[in-house]
């Protein structure tokens, strides 16, 4: 193995190392979505309050500073870039369960959100700089596996703390006094990212750039790049976006829903929601960056594209069938599990493909800004909107607390019917945005 041509054994061993920090993050991401009813028994919160909590406190600074810490990325050392992250976001993590107000818990969140901005936009560089184009959407579809694996992860391990931890009364905690039960979860769940980092920095190596003489560009030609592409880019994390949407939608109030309509435990819901995300939502990432490398091979220039456009197709056929079952029937608890383990399936299909699709769509030394860009408006559409838009429209809309499965099915429909829409209009743009990345370092 030279430095220039690392071997693929090690590759895989980078991304293997990347996607379990990037299932670390998602677990202290999503942890939030079985502590609804405790936190509005005990802070006094709203729906819509919730929701911001779930998504908008967290995803407003991760979606800013991704931006910045996306341009360092394409300068200095990745690898530092995600150490500090991860303890960043392990620690603030650990102060969420120590916080005794709402507002105290929302600016915990924020610092949350700042920590885990710094991964992905240099994970993806580091990914693309170590596989040939063949093998990215699969390398992308294994690095993705840590969003549906640490959103199932987290569900299912709150669910298992919360039936060995009463959830009444307070707990004496020394230094920090008096807390609540359930948050001691924040604790639990905060401590494993710390022996990631040194995972990482002991077995990890910064990769070399590709095309290193150009490896630095200015933010002129960033901005000349994004408007002379920005038809295909803009469909591109537009239609991810919203396919975010409804995947936070849907991993933020599932549970409730589940205890809400069916009467189930908090426990018993989060076992079965994290269950069927584990599952099928990780075998639709993985499957669809499979897909998109096979389509690829046989000669599909918009390959990674046509695979995202596909999954949201079927996912929102699926998405009308959950909203008319939940509008005009009585919506057996089986059926509506067995449509949502599709829906699952197909909306996890497009994410490890776009990100490949993406690497493929700009000049090296611009992926991890542009991947930052990416994830702003994945971040800001889907973390920030989904999870708010079922509380608003609880609150505002149905105003009845058990309507919350039309809320629901109207938020997932709306995001997975754009998405199709956005995706398939990128088609086209896409191939002329990868011959003209090809040509930009030529």
């Amino acid at each position: 193995m030279t430095a220039q041509t690392p071997s693929l054994r090690y590759a895989w061993y980078v991304v293997a190392v990347l996607m379990l920090a990037y299932i670390s993050s998602f677990i202290d991401r999503q942890v939030l979505t079985l502590l609804v009813k405790p936190l509005k028994r005990d802070f006094g919160v709203t729906d819509t309050q919730i929701g911001l909590l779930i998504g908008f406190s967290f995803a407003i600074f991760y979606t800013f500073l991704g931006i910045p810490i996306g341009r360092l990325a394409d300068r200095r050392s990745r690898k530092s870039i995600i150490l500090w992250g991860i303890v960043l976001w392990s620690l603030m993590t650990a102060i969420c369960g120590v916080t005794d107000t709402y507002s105290q818990l929302f600016l915990a969140r924020v610092g949350v959100g700042i920590g885990e901005a710094a991964l992905s936009p240099a994970a993806y560089s580091m990914i693309t700089d170590l596989f040939p184009r063949h093998k990215l959407g699969t390398a992308m579809g294994i690095y993705n596996l840590g969003v549906y694996v640490g959103s199932g992860l987290s569900i299912l391990l709150v669910a298992l703390i919360l039936k060995l931890i009463s959830v009444e009364g307070m707990w004496q905690v020394p230094f920090f006094g008096e807390i609540y039960p359930w948050q001691t979860v924040f604790l639990i769940v905060g401590a494993p990212g710390l022996l990631i980092v040194l995972l990482i920095a002991f077995t990890v190596k910064e990769p070399v750039r590709q095309q290193t003489s150009k490896a630095k560009v200015e933010m002129s030609e960033i901005r000349a790049y994004f408007s002379a592409n920005r038809f295909s880019l803009l469909s591109l994390f537009f239609g991810i976006a919203f396919m975010a949407f409804s995947s936070y939608a849907t991993t933020s109030w599932t549970p409730t829903l589940f205890v809400r309509k069916y009467g189930l435990a908090e426990a018993q819901a989060g076992i079965l929601l994290g269950a069927i995300i584990t599952i099928f939502s990780t075998a639709g990432v993985y499957l669809g960056g499979r897909y998109a490398d096979k389509l690829t091979k046989d000669g599909y220039p918009d390959a990674k594209m046509r695979v995202g456009y596909q999954g949201m197709l079927i996912g929102t056929l699926l998405a009308v069938t959950i909203l008319a079952m939940m509008a005009f029937t009585s919506a057996p608890l089986p059926v509506f599990v067995v449509l949502l383990a599709l829906i699952c399936f197909f909306t996890a299909l497009p994410y490890g493909a776009a990100t490949a699709a993406l690497q493929e769509m700009v000049p090296a030394p611009m992926r991890a800004t542009f991947s930052a860009f990416f994830l702003f408006v994945v971040n800001i559409v889907g973390l920030g909107g989904g999870p708010l838009a079922v509380g608003f429209i609880n609150d505002k809309i149905f105003g009845d607390p058990n309507q919350v499965h039309l809320s629901l099915a109207c938020t997932v429909l709306l995001g997975c019917g754009v998405s199709c829409l956005l995706l398939y209009r990128g088609l086209k743009p896409f191939v002329r945005s990868t011959e003209n990345a090809r040509l930009a370092v030529n």
